[in-house]
């Protein structure tokens, strides 16, 4: 019993964690509701029968299958619980039954949700570990919800399990309008390396270091994003003047963001810390924010490679005025 079972096999991570597994030579299962070319078994973890044929085998789950944070504005709030937490609930308590070695469950700094906004004139948030969530839409409480699921259950029946909180990795455009209105889409998140996305490369790595020291540590909850070269004594400056901390902490950005027309954020209201997850999962992300400007100088891009080979795959066939947030 060898068998890996990744949830969301259609999905960006779920993808890219099967392509992963299959070029290592990892024998995975890939399930989801949408066929693919990494998805082996079509059904819903919602449906509890289906989750336990899956089971078979299986010695390790990676759990990234979920309703996102864009789909507040066309599912109902009963289709997050009956995803995002009744089929956490099924994986979880099938994976108990298995005796599986590991669970790794996709959570999102999403979570953190309110708690992630400071108020006028105070510094930009710190968010580690230790910042209790407020969510602000049925996505965030959700996601809380799972990764409560499964504490429980580790506390219930010993199930080793790892909550990781992701932060942006999906290569679509922003859900901001009046973001985009200022910036193109990789200005955007090439900036958001400073203190709020990951390189879908280093989700893979991730994952691979939870399932590794799950058996070990028991429980976590981790942030992954990528490691910024911000500090928390920069939290005021950062409200005020982001380029003028960012020239002091990564110089050398000006000139090459002015050669693709590329601007900083004025004012940068939080920052991900994911020191816990490289010191305590051993991870060593390599996409920061000079990593990425040094691809963007010797690529013109700044995709890691296995964010070209998925792509965009988008949310909905059509566009929404408002983003979800306020929905």
């Amino acid at each position: 019993m060898n068998k890996i079972l990744v949830t969301g096999s259609a999905g960006h991570l779920g993808e890219a964690l099967m392509r992963s597994f299959r070029a290592r030579g990892v024998d995975a299962r890939g399930i989801d509701i949408l066929a693919s070319p990494f998805t082996d078994v079509l059904g819903s973890i919602a449906e509890r029968a289906f989750v336990e044929r899956c089971m078979e085998g299986v010695a390790a789950v990676l759990h990234t299958a979920t309703l996102h944070k864009p789909h507040v504005a066309t599912h109902s709030r009963q289709a997050f619980i009956d995803t995002n937490l009744s089929g956490t609930l099924n994986l979880l308590e099938e994976a108990a039954a298995a005796r599986v070695r590991a669970f790794v469950f996709t959570s999102t700094t999403s979570t953190f949700g309110r708690a992630m906004t400071p108020p006028a004139g105070a510094p930009a948030a710190w968010v580690t570990e230790a910042l209790k969530p407020v969510p602000r839409n049925i996505y965030g409480v959700s996601k809380v919800a799972a990764e409560d699921l499964c504490e429980l259950m580790h506390g219930l029946h010993a199930l080793p399990c790892i909550v990781l909180r992701t932060s942006r990795f999906f290569p679509e455009p922003d859900d901001d309008p009046a973001a985009l209105a200022r910036r193109a889409p990789a200005n955007l998140q090439a900036n958001e390396f400073l203190y709020r996305r990951v390189d879908i490369e280093d989700v893979i790595e991730a994952h691979l270091c939870a399932l590794r020291e799950a058996p070990r540590l028991g429980f976590g909850r981790f942030i992954v994003s990528a490691t910024t070269p911000f500090r928390p004594e920069d939290g005021a400056e950062l409200r005020r003047d982001a380029a003028a901390v960012v020239r002091r902490r990564v110089p050398g950005w000006e000139e090459l963001y002015a050669q693709h027309g590329w601007t900083m954020f004025d004012s940068i209201d939080r920052v991900y810390d994911n020191r816990a997850a490289r010191e305590q999962l051993g991870w060593s992300p390599r996409a920061d924010f000079a990593a990425v400007l040094e691809r963007l100088r010797a690529t013109g891009d700044i995709r890691s490679p296995m964010a070209h080979v998925i792509g965009i795959k988008g949310y909905h066939p059509r566009s929404f005025g408002d983003p979800p947030d306020a929905i």
